[in-house]
């Protein structure tokens, strides 16, 4: 009867966004860098749309058309030591690039796994640009046009209720401008909005998504 694999314990940091955007998560050695795309996908809140690389000593896997090497290896394969690092770039065009550090290396499961134990930040939305679009979208929801938008929104309220109509439909209000305003707010809400939920994560893994997401670009 061969031995349980040992538990990997991740940190998976986001490179290029300040505060820092990071995940903990446990691992078993007999992951392969394939299940380890998956992994990362849930863990992060990516969505599995683009392609991936891992560099590990320097070789390369990972999607089939970049004709880099099958990540059907596991990770115990490498061999990797505690505080050693390798990277996963998620996305060609964004180039979401993540440093992942070996914490630990800890006893064989007495659980199920994956398991996120930690983490913080906001994984930033899908195809805005990288790291540089991304904090540059972030930057703007504080800028004069974002609070402008605000202002117009507050004068249209105001507007409603001082008609005393409940009878008439809002959108007897609604101007050329309010709509505009009201698309850009709606645009900003992902740069604005939500916190990192560990509970959501795991649910995420009990469910079994993280099996789905490692086959969305398969070979």
């Amino acid at each position: 009867m061969s031995a349980a694999p040992e538990i990997y314990q991740l940190k998976v940091r986001l490179l290029g966004i300040s505060p820092m955007i990071w995940r903990r998560v446990l691992v078993p050695t007999s992951t392969t860098l394939r299940e380890l795309h998956g992994i990362f996908q849930v863990a992060m809140g990516w969505e599995g749309i683009h392609l991936f690389i891992f560099d590990v000593y320097a070789v390369r896997y990972g999607s089939f058309e970049l004709h880099v090497a099958n990540p059907d290896v596991s990770l115990q394969e490498f061999e990797l030591r505690a505080n050693e690092r390798f990277s996963y770039i998620y996305d060609m065009g964004d180039h979401w690039e993540h440093e992942i550090r070996v914490e630990a290396i800890n006893p064989p499961p007495k659980k199920s796994y994956p398991v996120c134990t930690g983490g913080s930040g906001v994984c930033p939305p899908e195809d805005c640009g990288g790291p540089h679009g991304y904090l540059e979208r972030r930057d703007e929801t504080e800028s004069y046009d974002a609070w402008r938008d605000m202002d117009i929104m507050t004068g249209f309220l105001e507007d409603v209720v001082a008609a005393d109509a409940p009878e008439r439909p809002v959108s007897d209000f609604l101007s050329d401008d309010v709509e505009a305003a009201m698309e850009r707010m709606i645009a900003r809400k992902p740069f604005v909005e939500g916190k990192f939920s560990r509970g959501a994560v795991n649910k995420r893994f009990r469910a079994g998504e993280h099996r789905d997401l490692m086959h969305q670009q398969m070979w």
